[in-house]
């Protein structure tokens, strides 16, 4: 594959990917004037069958998350296609996983916590609103470009700015992207079921899959990484907890 293919295939993946992302921070933010959100569908007629299809959405994305991101599985992948393009294809997937959670989700009747207080509707709001500029500067401190895909792209290096990087969000916790995730799903003061269902096994999610990233950190970076374990926390700031 040549670099203007290779360029060209990254830059849709990288599109996909942000769009995606993008569209799922508008959606969980449940906001009125949007066509689209959260809440925003009639509630399904059939709770069981509402149930399975979004936890069967949950666990694809898992298992996509969890498995593209092994060394096997990349190894194999890069044997069809360039090293090049491994990132971008895992971005191209989570995007569409991004959009299918927007599209697909199901509605389901209740509602877990509901605020009228003015005052505490704006704090959750702007909680809501920080945490998903949390998650996309934190992206910028470690090379927002080489994370999605792009850069190892363009350069056609797989290898491109995969450096260990301690700057400054990551001096207040070690994995502020799912700190700002968990606070872009959590923050609301309208937490209906549906949203519930999906925050809860996101962050189920987030928190296995921290463990199996940290076991992998761990055996790339060694005892830079132990040492940086042991200083800062792994989500909550102040809180540390291993």
């Amino acid at each position: 594959m040549n670099k203007v293919t290779s360029s060209v295939v990254g830059i849709l993946c990288y599109l996909v990917g942000l769009g995606g992302l993008s569209a799922f921070m508008l959606f969980m933010g449940g906001w009125s004037f949007l066509p689209i959100h959260i809440n925003s569908r009639p509630i399904a007629d059939n709770t069981i069958t509402a149930v399975t299809l979004n936890f069967v959405i949950l666990m694809l994305f898992a298992l996509h998350h969890s498995i593209a991101a092994r060394s096997g599985f990349k190894d194999k992948l890069t044997e069809y296609i360039s090293p090049a393009l491994e990132r971008s294809i895992y971005v191209l997937v989570s995007g569409l996983f991004m959009f299918a959670f927007c599209l697909l989700w199901q509605p389901l009747s209740g509602v877990v916590w509901s605020t009228h207080n003015e005052v505490a509707t704006i704090l959750l709001r702007a909680l809501h609103v920080f945490g998903w500029l949390f998650l996309v500067a934190a992206t910028f401190e470690i090379d927002h470009f080489h994370l999605m895909g792009l850069k190892q792209s363009i350069s056609m290096n797989p290898n491109e700015g995969n450096q260990f990087k301690e700057v400054f969000l990551y001096k207040i916790v070690r994995h502020p992207i799912q700190t700002g995730i968990l606070l872009g799903i959590w923050a609301t003061p309208y937490m209906s079921l549906t949203q519930f269902m999906l925050s809860l096994g996101f962050t189920i999610y987030i928190f296995i899959g921290l463990y199996f990233e940290e076991k992998s950190l761990i055996q790339r970076f060694g005892d830079v990484y132990m040492d940086y374990k042991k200083r800062v926390p792994a989500v909550i700031p102040f809180l540390k907890i291993p």
